[in-house]
Protein backbone atom coordinates (compact mmCIF):
# COMPACT_ATOMS: atom_id res chain seq x y z
CA UNK A 1 0.00 0.00 0.00
CA UNK A 2 1.15 3.55 -0.69
CA UNK A 3 2.19 5.47 2.43
CA UNK A 4 0.23 8.70 2.10
CA UNK A 5 -1.17 9.45 5.57
CA UNK A 6 0.21 10.72 8.86
CA UNK A 7 -0.93 10.33 12.45
CA UNK A 8 -0.62 12.93 15.19
CA UNK A 9 -1.40 12.58 18.88
CA UNK A 10 -1.99 15.22 21.53
CA UNK A 11 -1.25 13.64 24.91
CA UNK A 12 -2.80 16.29 27.13
CA UNK A 13 -3.03 16.74 30.87
CA UNK A 14 -6.76 15.96 30.80
CA UNK A 15 -7.51 14.51 27.36
CA UNK A 16 -5.73 12.48 24.69
CA UNK A 17 -6.60 13.24 21.06
CA UNK A 18 -5.45 11.31 17.99
CA UNK A 19 -5.95 12.34 14.37
CA UNK A 20 -5.23 10.85 10.95
CA UNK A 21 -4.29 13.37 8.25
CA UNK A 22 -4.06 13.38 4.49
CA UNK A 23 -1.25 15.08 2.60
CA UNK A 24 -2.74 18.55 3.14
CA UNK A 25 -3.31 17.98 6.88
CA UNK A 26 -7.03 17.56 6.55
CA UNK A 27 -8.22 15.38 9.43
CA UNK A 28 -9.80 12.22 8.05
CA UNK A 29 -10.52 10.70 11.43
CA UNK A 30 -10.20 11.80 15.06
CA UNK A 31 -10.73 10.20 18.44
CA UNK A 32 -10.30 11.36 22.00
CA UNK A 33 -10.39 9.97 25.51
CA UNK A 34 -9.65 11.11 29.05
CA UNK A 35 -5.91 10.82 29.76
CA UNK A 36 -6.36 9.80 33.41
CA UNK A 37 -2.69 10.32 34.15
CA UNK A 38 -3.23 9.34 37.80
CA UNK A 39 -3.57 5.73 36.65
CA UNK A 40 0.10 5.69 35.67
CA UNK A 41 2.17 5.77 32.49
CA UNK A 42 1.70 2.12 31.56
CA UNK A 43 -2.07 2.42 31.54
CA UNK A 44 -1.82 5.86 29.92
CA UNK A 45 0.15 4.54 26.94
CA UNK A 46 -2.43 1.80 26.43
CA UNK A 47 -5.10 4.49 26.28
CA UNK A 48 -3.02 6.45 23.75
CA UNK A 49 -2.77 3.46 21.45
CA UNK A 50 -6.46 2.63 21.79
CA UNK A 51 -7.25 6.23 20.82
CA UNK A 52 -4.98 5.98 17.77
CA UNK A 53 -6.72 2.78 16.69
CA UNK A 54 -10.12 4.46 17.03
CA UNK A 55 -8.98 7.39 14.87
CA UNK A 56 -7.60 5.07 12.20
CA UNK A 57 -10.83 3.08 12.10
CA UNK A 58 -12.81 6.28 11.66
CA UNK A 59 -10.47 7.35 8.83
CA UNK A 60 -10.54 3.87 7.22
CA UNK A 61 -6.73 3.90 7.13
CA UNK A 62 -4.44 0.91 7.71
CA UNK A 63 -1.07 1.05 9.47
CA UNK A 64 0.68 0.13 6.20
CA UNK A 65 -0.60 3.40 4.71
CA UNK A 66 0.89 5.62 7.44
CA UNK A 67 4.19 7.27 6.52
CA UNK A 68 4.77 9.36 9.65
CA UNK A 69 3.70 9.35 13.30
CA UNK A 70 4.18 12.12 15.85
CA UNK A 71 3.05 12.72 19.42
CA UNK A 72 3.10 15.87 21.52
CA UNK A 73 3.58 15.32 25.27
CA UNK A 74 3.02 17.72 28.19
CA UNK A 75 6.50 18.02 29.67
CA UNK A 76 10.22 17.82 28.99
CA UNK A 77 10.98 15.44 26.13
CA UNK A 78 14.17 13.78 24.89
CA UNK A 79 13.71 14.10 21.11
CA UNK A 80 16.47 11.68 20.19
CA UNK A 81 15.42 8.80 22.46
CA UNK A 82 11.68 9.45 22.39
CA UNK A 83 11.48 9.67 26.18
CA UNK A 84 9.08 11.82 28.13
CA UNK A 85 11.49 12.85 30.86
CA UNK A 86 9.00 14.50 33.16
CA UNK A 87 5.35 15.47 32.96
CA UNK A 88 4.43 17.10 36.25
CA UNK A 89 0.74 17.46 35.44
CA UNK A 90 0.53 13.72 34.77
CA UNK A 91 2.92 12.59 37.49
CA UNK A 92 4.94 10.65 34.88
CA UNK A 93 8.74 10.41 34.68
CA UNK A 94 11.13 8.69 32.27
CA UNK A 95 8.42 7.21 30.07
CA UNK A 96 9.61 5.56 26.83
CA UNK A 97 6.78 6.86 24.70
CA UNK A 98 8.59 6.46 21.38
CA UNK A 99 9.66 2.89 22.06
CA UNK A 100 6.17 1.82 23.09
CA UNK A 101 4.48 3.28 20.01
CA UNK A 102 7.23 2.28 17.56
CA UNK A 103 6.74 -1.39 18.44
CA UNK A 104 3.10 -1.10 17.45
CA UNK A 105 3.54 0.69 14.14
CA UNK A 106 6.93 -0.79 13.16
CA UNK A 107 8.54 2.58 12.46
CA UNK A 108 10.15 5.43 14.36
CA UNK A 109 7.86 7.84 16.18
CA UNK A 110 8.56 11.57 16.54
CA UNK A 111 8.11 12.51 20.22
CA UNK A 112 7.79 16.23 20.91
CA UNK A 113 6.77 18.57 23.68
CA UNK A 114 3.10 19.42 23.15
CA UNK A 115 3.54 23.20 22.86
CA UNK A 116 6.50 22.71 20.52
CA UNK A 117 4.13 20.71 18.32
CA UNK A 118 1.35 23.29 18.60
CA UNK A 119 3.74 26.12 17.79
CA UNK A 120 5.03 24.23 14.75
CA UNK A 121 1.47 23.83 13.49
CA UNK A 122 0.92 27.58 13.84
CA UNK A 123 4.26 28.21 12.08
CA UNK A 124 3.44 26.17 8.98
CA UNK A 125 -0.34 26.47 8.74
CA UNK A 126 -1.72 28.97 11.26
CA UNK A 127 -1.17 32.39 12.80
CA UNK A 128 2.61 32.31 12.28
CA UNK A 129 2.50 31.19 8.66
CA UNK A 130 5.21 32.88 6.57
CA UNK A 131 7.20 34.19 9.54
CA UNK A 132 10.88 33.49 10.06
CA UNK A 133 10.49 32.81 13.78
CA UNK A 134 7.49 32.13 16.00
CA UNK A 135 7.18 32.05 19.78
CA UNK A 136 4.15 30.08 20.97
CA UNK A 137 2.83 30.56 24.50
CA UNK A 138 -0.09 28.41 25.60
CA UNK A 139 -1.59 29.02 29.06
CA UNK A 140 -3.67 26.01 30.01
CA UNK A 141 -3.35 23.52 32.85
CA UNK A 142 0.20 24.83 32.95
CA UNK A 143 1.95 27.45 30.83
CA UNK A 144 3.88 25.97 27.93
CA UNK A 145 6.13 27.56 25.35
CA UNK A 146 7.61 26.66 21.98
CA UNK A 147 9.92 28.40 19.53
CA UNK A 148 10.35 27.67 15.83
CA UNK A 149 13.19 29.28 13.88
CA UNK A 150 13.43 28.77 10.13
CA UNK A 151 11.55 25.48 10.31
CA UNK A 152 13.42 24.06 13.30
CA UNK A 153 12.09 23.68 16.83
CA UNK A 154 14.46 25.22 19.35
CA UNK A 155 15.71 22.55 21.76
CA UNK A 156 18.64 21.47 23.87
CA UNK A 157 21.04 18.62 23.15
CA UNK A 158 18.88 15.98 24.79
CA UNK A 159 15.77 17.77 25.93
CA UNK A 160 13.01 20.09 24.81
CA UNK A 161 13.16 23.56 26.29
CA UNK A 162 11.05 26.75 26.42
CA UNK A 163 9.48 25.83 29.77
CA UNK A 164 8.28 29.41 30.13
CA UNK A 165 5.89 28.43 32.90
CA UNK A 166 8.92 27.91 35.14
CA UNK A 167 10.15 31.49 34.75
CA UNK A 168 10.46 33.03 38.20
CA UNK A 169 8.63 36.25 38.94
CA UNK A 170 8.99 38.75 41.75
CA UNK A 171 6.38 38.22 44.40
CA UNK A 172 5.34 35.50 46.80
CA UNK A 173 3.14 32.43 46.77
CA UNK A 174 1.62 29.99 49.26
CA UNK A 175 3.05 27.12 47.21
CA UNK A 176 6.65 25.95 47.16
CA UNK A 177 9.32 26.52 49.80
CA UNK A 178 9.51 29.43 52.19
CA UNK A 179 10.48 32.65 50.39
CA UNK A 180 10.45 30.88 47.01
CA UNK A 181 9.57 33.29 44.15
CA UNK A 182 6.40 32.45 42.28
CA UNK A 183 6.54 30.84 38.84
CA UNK A 184 4.79 32.28 35.80
CA UNK A 185 2.63 29.16 35.79
CA UNK A 186 1.62 29.93 39.36
CA UNK A 187 0.18 33.23 38.12
CA UNK A 188 -1.14 32.26 34.69
CA UNK A 189 -1.97 28.55 34.69
CA UNK A 190 -5.64 27.54 34.79
CA UNK A 191 -5.45 26.06 38.27
CA UNK A 192 -4.03 29.31 39.62
CA UNK A 193 -6.69 31.34 37.84
CA UNK A 194 -9.43 28.95 38.95
CA UNK A 195 -8.28 29.15 42.58
CA UNK A 196 -8.56 32.94 42.51
CA UNK A 197 -11.99 32.71 40.87
CA UNK A 198 -13.12 30.21 43.50
CA UNK A 199 -12.07 32.67 46.20
CA UNK A 200 -14.13 35.43 44.61
CA UNK A 201 -17.08 33.04 44.25
CA UNK A 202 -16.86 32.22 47.97
CA UNK A 203 -16.82 35.95 48.74
CA UNK A 204 -20.01 36.45 46.74
CA UNK A 205 -18.30 38.38 43.94
CA UNK A 206 -18.79 35.72 41.24
CA UNK A 207 -22.29 34.28 41.60
CA UNK A 208 -22.31 32.66 38.15
CA UNK A 209 -19.20 30.66 39.03
CA UNK A 210 -20.72 29.61 42.33
CA UNK A 211 -23.87 28.53 40.51
CA UNK A 212 -22.13 26.64 37.69
CA UNK A 213 -19.04 25.22 39.40
CA UNK A 214 -19.01 26.09 43.07
CA UNK A 215 -15.53 26.46 44.53
CA UNK A 216 -14.09 23.25 43.02
CA UNK A 217 -11.14 24.44 40.91
CA UNK A 218 -11.37 21.32 38.73
CA UNK A 219 -14.87 22.41 37.70
CA UNK A 220 -13.91 26.01 36.94
CA UNK A 221 -13.07 25.66 33.25
CA UNK A 222 -12.20 28.34 30.69
CA UNK A 223 -15.83 28.52 29.57
CA UNK A 224 -17.01 29.01 33.14
CA UNK A 225 -14.68 31.96 33.55
CA UNK A 226 -15.79 33.47 30.24
CA UNK A 227 -19.47 33.23 31.27
CA UNK A 228 -18.63 35.01 34.50
CA UNK A 229 -16.99 37.88 32.65
CA UNK A 230 -19.90 38.08 30.20
CA UNK A 231 -22.22 38.32 33.23
CA UNK A 232 -20.37 41.46 34.32
CA UNK A 233 -18.56 39.97 37.32
CA UNK A 234 -15.75 42.49 37.54
CA UNK A 235 -13.74 40.63 40.16
CA UNK A 236 -13.20 37.80 37.68
CA UNK A 237 -12.38 40.21 34.85
CA UNK A 238 -9.74 41.79 37.10
CA UNK A 239 -8.22 38.37 37.79
CA UNK A 240 -7.94 37.64 34.07
CA UNK A 241 -6.48 41.05 33.23
CA UNK A 242 -3.93 40.68 36.00
CA UNK A 243 -3.00 37.17 34.86
CA UNK A 244 -2.60 38.32 31.22
CA UNK A 245 -0.40 41.17 32.39
CA UNK A 246 1.87 38.78 34.28
CA UNK A 247 2.00 36.53 31.23
CA UNK A 248 3.12 39.53 29.19
CA UNK A 249 5.92 40.26 31.64
CA UNK A 250 7.14 36.70 31.23
CA UNK A 251 6.85 36.87 27.45
CA UNK A 252 8.83 40.11 27.38
CA UNK A 253 11.78 38.29 28.97
CA UNK A 254 11.69 35.64 26.24
CA UNK A 255 11.52 38.32 23.54
CA UNK A 256 14.66 39.94 24.95
CA UNK A 257 16.50 36.66 24.39
CA UNK A 258 15.06 35.41 21.08
CA UNK A 259 13.43 38.37 19.28
CA UNK A 260 10.60 36.42 17.60
CA UNK A 261 8.81 37.84 14.60
CA UNK A 262 5.43 36.58 15.82
CA UNK A 263 4.10 35.68 19.26
CA UNK A 264 1.20 33.24 19.04
CA UNK A 265 -1.01 32.86 22.10
CA UNK A 266 -3.05 29.68 22.35
CA UNK A 267 -4.68 27.21 24.71
CA UNK A 268 -8.14 26.99 26.20
CA UNK A 269 -8.01 30.22 28.18
CA UNK A 270 -6.88 32.25 25.17
CA UNK A 271 -9.41 30.55 22.90
CA UNK A 272 -12.26 31.70 25.17
CA UNK A 273 -10.87 35.19 25.90
CA UNK A 274 -8.53 36.21 23.05
CA UNK A 275 -9.07 39.97 23.41
CA UNK A 276 -8.09 39.96 27.09
CA UNK A 277 -4.91 38.02 26.40
CA UNK A 278 -3.82 39.83 23.25
CA UNK A 279 -4.33 43.23 24.87
CA UNK A 280 -2.83 42.26 28.21
CA UNK A 281 0.24 40.49 26.86
CA UNK A 282 1.07 42.99 24.10
CA UNK A 283 0.62 45.96 26.46
CA UNK A 284 2.91 44.45 29.09
CA UNK A 285 5.54 43.54 26.51
CA UNK A 286 5.58 47.05 25.09
CA UNK A 287 5.67 48.54 28.58
CA UNK A 288 8.57 46.46 29.88
CA UNK A 289 10.45 45.23 26.81
CA UNK A 290 13.29 46.90 24.95
CA UNK A 291 11.78 49.20 22.36
CA UNK A 292 14.18 48.14 19.62
CA UNK A 293 13.18 44.48 20.04
CA UNK A 294 9.46 44.65 20.73
CA UNK A 295 8.29 47.33 18.32
CA UNK A 296 8.07 44.96 15.33
CA UNK A 297 6.71 41.90 17.14
CA UNK A 298 3.28 40.80 15.95
CA UNK A 299 0.87 39.23 18.41
CA UNK A 300 -1.79 36.79 17.26
CA UNK A 301 -4.26 34.30 18.68
CA UNK A 302 -3.69 30.70 17.63
CA UNK A 303 -5.75 29.54 14.66
CA UNK A 304 -5.33 25.76 14.68
CA UNK A 305 -7.71 25.03 17.56
CA UNK A 306 -8.07 21.58 19.13
CA UNK A 307 -5.99 19.89 16.43
CA UNK A 308 -2.92 22.13 16.79
CA UNK A 309 -0.73 19.70 18.74
CA UNK A 310 -1.74 16.63 16.73
CA UNK A 311 -1.23 18.48 13.43
CA UNK A 312 2.15 19.87 14.46
CA UNK A 313 3.38 16.50 15.70
CA UNK A 314 2.40 14.79 12.44
CA UNK A 315 3.84 17.61 10.31
CA UNK A 316 7.16 17.69 12.17
CA UNK A 317 7.49 13.92 11.82
CA UNK A 318 7.06 14.30 8.06
CA UNK A 319 9.31 17.34 7.68
CA UNK A 320 12.11 15.75 9.72
CA UNK A 321 11.62 12.47 7.83
CA UNK A 322 11.00 10.52 11.03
Amino acid sequence: MAKKYSVGVDLGGTKTLAAVFDGKYKALGTARTATEGHRGAKEGLKRVWATVEDAMKQACVELEEVKAFGIGCPGVVDFEKGILREALNLGWRKVRVGEYLSKRIDRQVCVLNDVDAGTYAEYILGAGRGARSVLGVFPGTGVGGGFVYEGKILRGKAASCMEVGELRMLGSTLEGKMNEPVTLEGLCGRFAVAASCATEAARGNAPSIMENAGTDIHSIKSGTIKKSIDAGERAVLTIMKRSANYLGIGVSSVIELLAPEVVVLGGGLVEKMPEIYLEGVSSAVRRYGSRALVRDVRFAAAEMGDLAVATGAAAYAIDQDV
